[in-house]
């Protein structure tokens, strides 16, 4: 889907094929906007199941599974007994199950800098300095999936925590001689490496794919300063309303003194990961939604913690948060029930059996979550929230993901095309995401059309006024009304 995952796993194919495990290329040129990481996934998932669409996502989807895995035994450590709701809680938000089933770099570094975070913490609570070593180790993973924002964001966040804590001494105590060293080992001789081959590399990835991106609308993803607020809030469903409850609630407990648990200064960590990065990005001139992944699971520690204290304590539920909790599940399946019709026909109405079947589907969710939470308090707040959101995935991959498969990705096209294994491909006012999906899918590139290019298929949308006049009709890819064309020098 997009123009980013088949570019990425063409990318990666195309390293395997040459075995080459440095230099990153498209179309048998350097491809120096990311570093490897995610890269050497997909190939070691090609070597061993083949070079398949839903392979390039297989690191995402194991590296989540770390990374959910990880926040259990921090959960099992710091506070006992919210592991495995703390484990669900992570693996049913949007932006984690969303991104594990990318085909892109996001999730590798969301995944290695929460462990390495997770990993601080550890060492900070217990003194074991096999965890500094793993924050280091796993921090350099992090600068391996995609760059210095890694531990650019790692060192802000602790800095603060310093300096909250009035504990300079934690700054000199993590900058820790033989973590420097690892993490020199395990991040360097790539970098190293790939610059020596590519002597533009610190240029186009350094200057353009890190400042400039951050500094320029260069790659032009311009949003407004609060762009992330409504991405956050969204990223976070169906755990928003817990997730924010429990990061004003750790702001209420700010001053609360610490005891042996470890769990006051863990909570200080994780309000101020949780912001960070949130705010970090607003500045930035170019804005994505999973550039602030790596902020979310400390909202969905914040999150569990939060649901975990008041089990423990059998504190009554409020049920004005309670309230708030349904309706938000409840408007997000309804508005899962309308996805496949806003996608088939975006400029249409939407029929009125449609909002009913919308409208009703919220009701009952509605109706669902408020008797649970009324019968059952805080103890069933997770079920009450695993089942309809699990239903509503169900019905996102099973209902959905067709139409997505058809509307936006390029593999029945390339289906359609598959009669024609050796012919060159033109494209004409194509969308980028359609381009790329069938580079990938018919390991060729489309070349953009030009009159004296020769015989080839052409690809354009049927109203498009560009076409040329001597062609003969091939076919047409109805759901996208795209044409297809023999088009003669």
């Amino acid at each position: 889907l997009g123009a980013d995952e088949p570019r990425y796993a063409q990318v990666a194919r195309e390293m395997l094929a040459r075995g080459d495990w440095v230099t990153p290329t498209l179309w048998g040129k350097p491809w120096l906007e990311k570093p490897p990481l995610f890269y050497w996934g997909a190939m070691i998932s090609y070597w061993l199941l083949g070079v398949r669409d839903w392979v390039a996502r297989v690191p995402s989807a194991a590296l989540a599974t770390l990374m959910i895995t990880g926040l259990y035994f921090f959960l099992r450590r710091f506070f006992r007994g919210a592991e495995l709701g703390g484990a669900f809680i992570a693996a049913s938000t949007v932006a984690i199950f969303g991104f594990a089933r990318g085909g892109e770099t996001d999730m590798s570094l969301a995944a290695c800098f929460t462990l390495a975070m997770l990993a601080w913490l550890a060492w900070h609570g217990n003194g074991d300095k096999k965890f500094l070593a793993g924050f280091y180790f796993v921090l350099a993973a992090a600068t391996l999936a995609k760059g210095p924002v890694a531990p650019l964001l790692a060192g802000l966040i602790i800095a603060i925590f310093a300096a909250a804590q009035r504990e300079l001494r934690i700054l000199t105590r993590t900058l820790w001689w033989p973590g420097w060293l690892l993490f020199a080992a395990v991040a360097a001789p790539w970098y190293v490496l790939v610059q020596a081959r590519n002597p533009q590399f610190f240029n186009e990835f350094f200057l353009q794919h890190n400042l400039a991106r951050f500094t320029t609308n260069l790659y032009r993803h311009p949003h407004p300063f609060w762009y992330y607020s409504p991405v956050l809030l969204l990223g976070l469903f169906p755990w928003t309303v817990f997730a924010v409850a429990g990061w004003l609630n750790a702001i209420q407990h700010w001053r609360e003194p610490e005891d042996d648990t470890g769990r006051v200064p863990a909570r200080k960590f994780l309000v101020i990961w949780a912001l960070l990065p949130v705010i970090f990005f607003s500045f930035s001139q170019s804005k994505l939604p999973g550039y602030i992944l790596p902020a979310i699971p400390a909202w969905i520690l914040l999150a569990t913690i939060y649901l975990q204290d008041r089990i423990d304590h059998v504190a009554p539920l409020r049920m004005w948060l309670g309230t708030l909790h349904a309706i938000s599940v409840a408007i997000i399946c309804g508005a899962v029930i309308l996805a496949p019709r806003l996608m088939l026909h975006p400029r249409e109405a939407i029929p009125g059996n449609v909002l009913r079947t919308a409208a009703i589907v919220a009701g009952l969710v509605l109706v669902f979550v408020l008797v649970l939470l009324r019968v059952g308090g805080w103890e069933m707040a997770r079920l009450a929230t695993l089942v309809p959101t699990i239903l509503a995935l169900a019905f996102v991959i099973k209902v959905a993901a067709p139409i997505v498969d058809e509307m936006q990705s390029a593999r029945p096209l390339a289906q359609q095309l598959a009669a024609y294994p050796k012919a060159p491909i033109a494209v004409l006012d194509l969308h980028r995401g359609i381009e790329y999906g069938l580079g990938f899918y018919r390991n060729q590139q489309m070349e953009a059309y030009r009159p004296d290019a020769g015989r080839r298929l052409l690809i354009a949308p049927m109203d498009s006024v560009s076409v040329p006049r001597e062609k003969i009709f091939v076919g047409e890819y109805g759901p996208t009304r795209l044409g297809i064309w023999w088009v003669e020098r």
